[in-house]
C-alpha cells in the first residue's frame, strides 16, 4: 500500500525525545528519516537506561523505523556530506542548541536560496527565533524544567507538593506540534512549491496545553488548586478506594449522571437533591462531606463490584492500572494494537500509531544500531570505499 510520506526524506539532527519524535511519526508515515548522530555515542538517549534487552526504553520508543549515519558535524569535511543530503531532502528537523544550526549553515535563511523546497523545523525550548528571540533564549530547557516554567507544575501534584508528569509531557507536546507543523508545511509546499520554516517552542507548547487552568484563572481569579489524581474543579471526578484495597477511577459531568449516580451507585437517592451538593461548584465546594459519604459506600465493596454498579448507571469509570497491566490491556489486545519491530538487542513489542487507517499500513522498521546505515547512505550519496574509510580514519564519521 502507498502510505502518504512514501518518497519524503527527512534529515534530522536531532536528541532526546522531542524532535526524534517528530521525525519517528514521519518515519511512520512513510518518510525515510536519516538521523545524523555523534560518532562513537551517538544520540545522548541512547545511554538513558538498559531496560530493553540491552537499549533504552526512550531511545526505542522514538528511534524506529529511521537510518543512523554518524557524522561529526564540525569536521571540516560534514559540510560536503551535509549538502549532498539536504539536495535530495525534503525536510530538516533540529533541535540542537539554540543557534547551533545557524553557525553550522543550516539555518533556513542560509539553505532557502539553494534549497527553496526545503522544510527546515527547528524545536528548542524557547523558540529560536532571531529577529525576535526573547530573554530565554539561550536557556538550557529540559522537559521538567519546561513543566515548571510553563505553570504545568503550580496546578499537577497533591496540595502540599507539587509533582511532574510520569512521561515526557513537554517535550512530547513540543514533538506532536513539529510533526503536525510539518504536514502542514508539505500541503502548503504542494500548492506554492515554496519550503518554509517552522520554530516549536516547549514552552508554547505547553504553554497551549494549559489552557482550561489558564482561563480558570483569568483577569486574576484564583487558579485551579492542587488535587492529585482528582479533577480540580469538578466532583466527584478523580480516584476513590475500594474495600479491597483497590482503586477505582470515576468522573462526573452533569446533573443526570449526579442522579443516577446517587440512586444507582450510592443507592441513596436522596443525595441528589441535597442543598449541599445541588451543583458541581456546590460539590466542589464540599468535597469532604461528600468525599466521606462516597467511600463509606466504596468501602463496603470490592473494586469490581464498584465498576459493575458504575456501569450500570452509565458512570465513566477506569482502573488504575500499573505498567504491567497496560501490556496486557484487554482492548488493546481485542485491537490487535501490538506489533513487533525489530532492535540491536532483538524483536521487541511495539505499539501501533493511534489513529488506525485503512488506507495504508504504518511504517514499523527496526531502530537502527548507532551508525548503522552510515556506509550505506555515504555509498549512495556517491562516496566510494576508500573514502569512506578515510572519512573513518579522519573521525568524521
Amino acid at each position: 500500500m502507498t502510505r502518504p510520506l512514501d518518497g519524503i526524506t527527512v534529515v534530522t539532527l536531532e536528541h532526546a525525545i522531542a524532535a526524534p519524535f517528530c521525525t519517528r511519526q514521519l518515519a511512520d508515515l512513510g518518510a525515510r528519516v536519516i538521523k545524523i548522530e555523534r560518532p562513537g555515542s551517538g544520540d545522548f538517549a541512547r545511554a538513558y537506561d538498559e531496560r530493553v534487552k540491552g537499549l533504552a526504553s526512550h531511545f526505542v520508543w522514538s528511534n524506529r523505523s529511521k537510518e543512523s549515519l554518524t557524522l561529526d558535524v564540525k569536521h571540516p569535511q560534514a559540510q560536503t556530506v551535509l549538502a549532498h543530503l539536504l539536495a535530495g531532502a525534503d525536510v530538516l528537523v533540529q533541535n540542537l542548541a539554540p543557534g547551533a544550526a545557524a553557525r553550522l549553515g543550516l539555518s533556513f535563511d542560509a539553505l532557502h536560496a539553494r534549497h527553496p523546497r526545503l522544510i527546515v523545523c527547528d524545536i528548542s525550548g524557547y523558540g529560536d527565533d532571531p529577529a525576535n528571540p526573547g530573554p530565554y533564549r539561550d536557556k538550557k530547557a529540559y522537559d521538567l524544567l519546561i513543566q515548571s516554567e510553563s505553570g504545568f507544575l503550580s496546578v499537577t501534584g497533591s496540595p502540599g507538593e507539587p509533582a511532574k508528569a510520569g512521561c515526557s509531557i513537554a517535550d512530547i507536546a513540543a514533538g506532536m506540534y513539529a510533526y503536525s507543523g510539518i504536514l502542514g508545511a508539505l500541503l502548503l509546499r504542494n500548492k506554492t512549491g515554496q519550503g518554509s520554516r517552522i520554530d516549536v517552542s516547549m514552552l508554547e507548547s505547553m504553554v497551549e496545553w494549559m489552557g482550561y487552568p489558564l482561563y480558570y484563572a483569568f483577569d486574576g481569579a484564583t487558579p485551579p488548586p492542587r488535587a492529585g489524581a482528582a479533577h480540580a474543579t469538578i466532583y466527584p471526578y478523580g480516584p476513590f478506594a475500594a474495600g479491597d484495597g483497590k482503586t477505582v477511577m470515576l468522573g462526573l459531568q452533569n446533573e443526570r449522571e449526579w442522579a443516577a449516580f446517587c440512586k444507582l451507585v450510592l443507592q441513596q437517592p436522596e443525595l441528589a437533591t441535597d442543598a449541599r451538593f445541588a451543583s458541581n461548584s456546590k460539590r466542589v465546594a464540599n468535597r469532604p462531606a461528600l468525599q466521606v459519604l462516597i467511600g463509606e459506600v466504596f468501602g463496603a465493596l470490592g473494586a469490581e463490584q464498584v465498576i459493575a454498579r458504575l456501569d450500570a448507571a452509565q458512570i465513566a469509570n477506569a482502573r488504575m492500572n500499573d505498567m504491567h497491566e497496560v501490556w496486557q490491556h484487554p482492548q488493546l489486545q481485542a485491537r490487535r494494537r501490538w506489533t513487533e519491530v525489530a532492535t540491536p538487542g532483538g524483536a521487541i513489542p511495539a505499539l501501533l500509531p493511534p489513529g488506525a487507517t485503512n488506507a495504508f499500513a504504518p511504517r514499523m522498521d527496526a531502530v537502527p544500531a548507532l551508525g548503522q546505515h552510515t556506509d550505506a547512505i555515504l555509498a549512495e550519496l556517491g562516496w566510494s570505499a576508500a573514502a569512506i574509510d578515510a572519512l573513518r580514519r579522519e573521525g568524521a564519521i
